[in-house]
Order: C-alpha cells, then sequence, then structure tokens
C-alpha cells in the first residue's frame, strides 16, 4: 500500500450533489448521553433529507431529541468520499404533494413496513474527498 495520499474538502455543492446521487446512510441521534446509529434510505428535496421509518427505537429517540447527524460515504478504487449532515428531525404529518412524486424513489433497503416520512431540515453540511495511491 502507498503511503501517498491526499485530503480535499467539498465545497457545499458538491455536498449536495453526492447525497443527491446517494441513497444509504447512517443516521446518528443520542439520548440522555447515550448515542445510537442506524443505517437508513434517505431521498435529498429542497435542502432537507427525507427518510422512512416504523414505531421502535428510532422513531422514539427522533422524538426525545430532534438533533440529528447523518452520514454517507462511498468508495471507488483509490478515491473515497465522505459527507455529513448536522439537523433536526420531524415527522412529517400529512405527507403533501411536494413529497407524493418522491414516495416511489424513497425505497427501503429491506422490504419492510415503514409508513412514518421524517424530515430533517440541514443545518450543516460538510464533506471530504479521499485520494490515495494512484490517485493522488
Amino acid at each position: 500500500m502507498s503511503d501517498d495520499f491526499r485530503i480535499e474538502q467539498m465545497s457545499t455543492q458538491e455536498c449536495w450533489e453526492v447525497l443527491d446521487r446517494e441513497r444509504f446512510g447512517r443516521l446518528a441521534v443520542a439520548v440522555q448521553g447515550e448515542p445510537d446509529i442506524f443505517p437508513i434510505n434517505f431521498l435529498v428535496d429542497n435542502g432537507t433529507l427525507l427518510m422512512r421509518t416504523a414505531a421502535g427505537t428510532k422513531l422514539t429517540e427522533l422524538v426525545i431529541n430532534a438533533a440529528v447527524a447523518v452520514e454517507a460515504d462511498g468508495r471507488d478504487g483509490d478515491e473515497a468520499w465522505s459527507v455529513i449532515v448536522k439537523g433536526l428531525a420531524r415527522m412529517v404529518d400529512s405527507f403533501s404533494e411536494t413529497y407524493a412524486d418522491d414516495e416511489k424513489h424513497l425505497e427501503t433497503w429491506l422490504p419492510s413496513d415503514k409508513p412514518i416520512y421524517v424530515e430533517i431540515t440541514v443545518r450543516d453540511i460538510s464533506g471530504r474527498r479521499f485520494y490515495r495511491g494512484s490517485a493522488v
């Protein structure tokens, strides 16, 4: 393995472009000082992330503490990237026309019933690209 590597900060626009192509990430929450992390499928929609869930630990923790982080990453050969979003989550009470077209695109990885939609309003977004070996 080569010791050659390079790390680049991504612009806000690049972060959104990468997330718009990605559909899988990790949701980080904390309740009473205890962190928890969950795999999620998400969709980018007008500066927010939209995800689906069901009743359970994840939803309970989102209700108790709406402050969340989402991390998504990927790798292709000697190049990799990571985007981190920080924001506030809320259950979507009525599935508006805005989301009606997105429903068919927001599929969960496992074919399970996840009828509750959660919107994450993004307060901060950052990302990095990593290059090693021949990609430097």
